[in-house]
């Protein structure tokens, strides 16, 4: 066995040789040389050649992949389509279905072509944008602005062109405007609450005309400022684009990463970073949030969402910088800074508001991303309900690999539970909101707690093989009580999974929105630079990283935790519900489907019918201040999303933004981290981690969600109260029944 691993070994360094350019005359690859251009060229052979072998759907790069890629390339270089005329674009689109030849072959035109045009376009609308800019504008005129790219075509002249542009610079004017207004609104209010009583202090209100011109400027600045280093892009970005493109047509997580891109997940991997704490991802020429860190600094302030798209950046109170169409890395460089400086991100939420979020930036609070328990008495019946929070599966694999134990999620949770159990807790609440997932391992070991050994997962490789995967630590569950689980659309990957399992097993009451985000893939990591290991290529390295999907879960049910995600058996109204949040809005996603079942046991104890809990739920739900207000945002969320005609009247604008201010204050304090509101929290001091803890604890008894999940809990054990009541009547009634009978 060990002479035939050998041979193999042998036999495939033979087969990668022949495969890489410049080594094989006869198989189409072009030769290696001197020449820089060379070096795209080999790139595009190992990425090519990875993709092909190890990415889970199996798929070969041909005509139809070539089209996907090339409507990505295309959404890449003109997301909201403001440079490109269409003629650009027929030019473009000649390569449309040669994607996969041009990577096959080496010889790649098409990031050449698309950077030629697009630096051309910029450099003709760049004194379009100082000359609409220069002059006064109509703010009260009646006119709307298109604001989805999907339901606009490209330009067919620069006099169209340029008068797209004026319409897009009118509104940023608008914004810009109205901000300023609400500066100067909020230093009138400081400086008054400062003014001892009986005594005046007026903030100079400057005039219309004054706010417009200031308002111009800071547009102007900002655009000049993005268009001049869109001139300044390097070949090797439009290459990346390229590629990027390449790698997203196979699906939503595969990516291409430039060396520098590489680099810098090397340092957030292995220590921490001083910044924001957020996950931030390229879509559609936006800088999105991903997700936000468990006890960083956004997740700390509480006011900045997964799937929110940054528009700008700026230091502190300076001039904000337009990042729309910049690269995920350059939009880091202005993102992060030392800790103790503030940054502000203007965003865009899903329900379309534009706000300014002030961060002051910071290192993650490691223990904020830790489990962590509390117990919660019910003040009517004076039941006592256990809660824990899992920000995240972690793991701390260094530590494991050398030896020790190292930290886990699954053995904080284990502590977290005799904890409560030594509280006497009658339920248990789980809450794995806002969790993006982590260490397959602990999903796991987790879901044992609770139902002992059994099938947890299957996993399924792109060859088809599949394995089951199941708890083997834990013999008895550590709790046995009645278990409500807390999910929504930012739930992912190994929280689906446990989710999932508890819900299959009949274990847990799911609780939360429509479903889960529906993330059912797994990826790993390749380096290029590995897969080069002759003398005569080292001279062009590095080449970067590419991550990859080679797997997908399935539930013990079969079914695939992919795209649909979990779908809870008490639904809630949640205003994520009403974005587009989730795999299902991701571009090329893996489709979902379902294998052969596992064979399972079902939990043996029962908490209720759930149809029953779920009325009882309902009908509190439709009495609660809380979510009625939530569910009226996650309508007007809805009607915001349809609506993109936007409206570039300055009065129109402001009174859609008191609107939109008035409904926020209607959702209540006890919703505000959920809604853009500032969390209550100690003013001029750094918080003791007591405090912290104390917070933490009034916050999550005011949560609604948590309130709602109490009386499920308290339902469920009604439920088995009435049973057992039931099954001891049943009982007595048979003995009686027997006792009567004559014996002869």
């Amino acid at each position: 066995m060990r002479s035939l691993s050998r041979y193999t070994l042998v036999l495939t360094l033979l087969l990668s040789l022949t495969l890489l350019p410049g080594l094989s005359q006869g198989l189409g690859g072009p030769t290696l040389t001197q020449d820089d251009s060379r070096y795209e060229s080999l790139l595009a052979h190992l990425v090519r050649m990875q993709f092909e072998a190890r990415h889970f759907s199996q798929r070969k790069f041909d005509d139809n992949l070539s089209k996907a890629a090339f409507e990505l390339y295309l959404k890449q270089l003109d997301p909201r389509k403001v440079f490109l005329l269409a003629e650009d674009v027929e030019k473009l689109k000649k390569y449309s279905g040669l994607i996969s030849e041009e990577i096959r072959s080496g010889k790649m035109e098409l990031p050449l072509v698309g950077m030629n045009l697009l630096k051309e376009r910029v450099a003709r609308v760049q004194p379009m944008l100082r000359e609409v800019l220069s002059k006064d504008l109509d703010l009260s005129h009646e006119e709307v602005l298109e604001t989805d790219p999907e339901k606009l075509s490209f330009c067919k002249t620069e006099e169209e062109l340029k008068e797209r542009w004026r319409k897009f610079l009118v509104l940023q004017v608008v914004y810009s405007y109205l901000s300023l207004e609400e500066d100067e609104a909020a230093a009138k209010k400081g400086s008054d609450e400062k003014v001892p009583e009986g005594k005046t202090e007026d903030v100079k209100k400057s005039s219309p005309g004054s706010l417009q011109k200031t308002a111009r400027e800071k547009v102007l600045k900002s655009y000049d400022e993005s268009l001049s280093r869109m001139l300044k892009e390097k070949q090797s970005e439009y290459f990346e684009r390229y590629f990027s493109a390449v790698a997203k047509a196979l699906d939503p997580h595969s990516e291409y990463m430039a060396p520098v891109e590489k680099e810098d997940f090397d340092i957030g991997m292995k220590g921490s970073l001083e910044g924001i704490g957020a996950m931030l991802r390229e879509e559609d020429g936006y800088v999105r949030i991903e997700s936000v860190i468990p006890g960083g600094p956004a997740a700390r302030q509480g006011r900045l969402h997964a799937s929110d798209r940054i528009l700008k950046v700026a230091e502190g109170s300076g001039e904000p910088i337009d990042i729309v169409g910049m690269k995920v890395r350059d939009a880091v460089k202005l993102i992060r800074g030392k800790k103790g400086t503030e940054v502000r991100l203007t965003v865009r939420k899903e329900d379309g508001s534009q706000v300014v979020v002030p961060i002051v930036r910071d290192v993650v609070q490691i223990e904020e991303t830790f489990a962590k328990g509390t117990t919660l008495k019910d003040g009517k019946t004076e039941k006592v309900f256990g809660y824990i929070t899992l920000p995240s599966f972690y793991r701390d694999f260094e530590n494991t690999r050398n030896g020790g134990r190292g930290r886990n999620s699954t053995d904080d949770v284990r502590s977290e539970l005799k904890k409560l159990q030594a509280e006497h807790v009658e339920g248990l609440i789980l809450d794995l909101r806002n969790n993006g997932g982590g260490a397959l391992t602990d999903a796991i070991g987790i879901a044992g707690l609770f139902i002992g050994g059994g099938p947890v997962v299957q996993v399924k490789s792109g060859r088809g093989d599949i394995k089951v995967l199941a708890d083997e630590d834990d013999v008895r569950p550590s709790f046995n009580g009645p278990l409500v689980v807390l999910v929504n659309k930012f739930s992912a990957s190994a929280s689906e999974i446990l989710s999932g399992v508890l819900q299959d097993y009949g274990r847990a009451v799911i609780v939360g929105g429509n479903h889960t985000f529906g993330k059912g893939t797994v990826q790993t990591l390749i380096d290029l630079d590995e897969s080069v290991s002759f003398e005569n290529a080292f001279r062009y390295r590095p080449f970067g990283a590419l991550r990859i999907t080679i797997q997908k879960f399935y539930r013990a049910t079969g079914e695939s935790t992919q795209y649909k995600g979990v779908v809870p058996d008490i639904i809630l109204p949640d205003p994520l519900d009403s974005g587009k949040v989730g795999e299902e809005f991701l571009e090329y996603a893996l489709p979902w489907d379902r294998i052969k079942p596992a064979s399972f046991e079902k939990w043996p104890r029962t908490f209720g019918d759930v149809s029953v809990l779920k009325a009882r739920s309902a009908g509190r739900v439709r009495a609660k201040d809380d979510f009625v207000a939530i569910q009226l945002a996650s309508e007007k969320t809805s009607e915001q999303q349809k609506k993109t005609l936007q409206s570039l009247n300055l009065d129109v604008v402001r009174k859609e933004r008191e609107e939109l201010h008035k409904l926020k204050e209607k959702l209540g304090k006890n919703s505000a981290r959920l809604h853009d509101a500032e969390k209550k929290k100690p003013a001029d001091k750094e918080m003791t981690a007591e405090e912290r803890r104390n917070l933490w604890v009034k916050e999550t008894g005011e949560d609604p969600y948590v309130q709602e999940a109490v009386d499920v809990l308290k339902d469920m054990l009604s439920e088995v109260q009435k049973s057992t009541v039931a099954k001891e009547a049943h009982v007595l009634s048979h003995s009686t029944t027997q006792s009567a009978i004559p014996v002869p």
